[in-house]
């Protein structure tokens, strides 16, 4: 019997990187849970969660006819692309129209969505991440395992060879010198920018402007020596105005990386008149199926602050790694969002939503109070309905007219007592033989409660 494709990817998958990829996610839930019962004591968090949720719980139109204006009003170029095609073809037109052959990057989940960087490079233009993990994925033609953290799957011993393999330094193993080589071959790339590409953490609407929270400072490197910055972002980005930013801010590093704030968080409104900054800015605000999502019950999903907090605790992603999931999206946002995303194609995906415990810790942990495992029932119960077909999937037709029939219900309970004398211990095909390779089966005691209750209750 086939299973699913996230199993097949667990079985197969390296023990190194299990291992780094557990404590790298074990580590940062337990940051985030210190910092923010230090920063809110009491249930002073939770009340800022709740804002968050309620801030973008409306307003979605009126915020992205308020951003188009003020960008506008700023000198910002502002393009609406439908889908990842569109979007890649507006940046490759305004760079083919200033003759661009080199293009930084700042980290953008949203590029790694439509693909950019290698549509880009098929066009003849030198593309390179400046942002140090995405720099290590980039190097190897590898994707990231964590929207915070792409090389979470990496070890500082793999990344040494890889800095020596490409030839920007010498074997050398040491965090801090392989920061140092990185920072020393990016300079030369920063220079010779033509235009700088990011995304955009938020866009305030009633000001204008692009706000890029990074702990590197690449961000504002990328933007001294390219002359044209390009910025795409979901529409779901923009929030009313600066007011509301310090609620986002306030839980955006605590919840990805446990920091009080990251190390740099830039305001672009606009092109530049310093000598070094970019003379032009265009921001594209992509759709790639998101108005389809928010005029459904997923909605919810869209309040999304990319923090990583939610796949950091879910016991799945920390099993598996974000490789997994084979899609941009990893984790609890993934298996809801990316199926989503897919449109006509949500049938390949359908499995994902079944790769949940629904344990419920992700909603827990999600800065924007998402209601995640709800989600995923939601999607499970769409995708069976439209008769999606899931590896491995268990017909509970049956359960399900046992479970509706109180009468049936009594009658049968009492039954399961003859699975105690099955010799299942032997059972070594399919779901079964799965289920209790790894578990021991309670002694069933079926009925005894409701003699129990018989007895007893009153």
């Amino acid at each position: 019997m086939a299973i699913q494709p996230i199993d097949k990817f667990c079985e197969n998958l390296n023990p190194r990187v299990k291992a780094a990829v557990h404590a790298a996610s074990v580590g940062s839930t337990n940051a985030r849970a210190q910092i923010l019962k230090k920063a809110y004591p009491a249930d002073s968090g939770e009340k800022l969660r709740a804002l968050a949720n309620a801030i973008r719980s409306s307003g979605w139109t009126e915020n992205l006819e308020t951003a188009y204006e003020s960008l506008e009003r700023n000198g910002v170029k502002v393009l609406f692309a439908k889908d990842a095609a569109e979007a890649r073809s507006m940046i490759y037109e305004i760079a083919a129209k200033r003759s661009a052959k080199n293009v930084v990057k700042v980290k953008s989940m949203t590029t790694e969505e439509i693909e950019l960087n290698s549509f880009l490079i098929s066009k003849g233009i030198d593309v390179v991440e400046t942002d140090l993990g995405e720099l290590i994925i980039q190097l190897d033609g590898d994707k990231p395992s964590h929207i915070v953290k792409p090389a979470i799957h990496r070890r500082r011993d793999d990344i040494a060879k890889s800095f020596e393999k490409f030839g920007i330094a010498a074997y050398d193993d040491n965090p801090e010198h392989i920061t140092l080589n990185a920072r020393k071959y990016l300079r030369k790339k920063y220079f010779n920018a033509d235009i700088v590409v990011s995304g955009a953490n938020y866009i305030l609407a009633r000001e204008g402007t692009v706000v890029l929270a990074t702990n590197e400072g690449n961000a504002r490197f990328s933007m001294a020596g390219a002359k044209t910055h390009i910025a795409i972002a979901g529409f779901e980005k923009t929030i009313p105005s600066a007011r509301e930013l310090a609620v986002f801010l306030n839980l955006l590093a605590r919840s990805a990386t446990g920091q009080n704030y990251t190390v740099y968080t830039d305001f672009v409104s606009g092109p530049g008149t310093a000598k070094n900054s970019p003379e032009e800015m265009f921001v594209i605000f992509l759709d790639n199926g998101r108005s389809r999502i928010l005029g459904s019950e997923f909605a919810d999903i869209l309040k999304c602050m990319r923090c990583g907090a939610c796949m950091n605790r879910c016991p799945v992603f920390r099993l598996v790694s974000g490789h997994a999931y084979r899609t941009v999206y990893p984790g609890p946002l993934g298996i809801v969002l990316s199926p989503l995303l897919a449109g006509g194609d949500i049938d390949k995906l359908a499995d994902l939503p079944k790769a949940c415990t629904l344990c419920g810790a992700c909603a827990d942990v999600c800065p924007a109070k998402i209601p995640l495992p709800d989600l995923v029932l939601k999607l499970r119960d769409t995708l069976k309905r439209n008769g999606a077909k899931v590896p491995n999937d268990i017909n509970f037709l049956p359960w399900s007219l046992l479970a509706s029939s109180p009468k049936i219900w009594r009658l049968v309970i009492p039954l399961n007592k003859i699975a105690n004398f099955l010799p299942l211990k032997f059972a070594r095909f399919g779901t079964l033989g799965r289920w209790i390779k790894s578990r021991t089966l309670p002694k069933l005691r079926g009925g005894e409660f409701r003699k129990w209750l018989k007895k007893n209750g009153r």
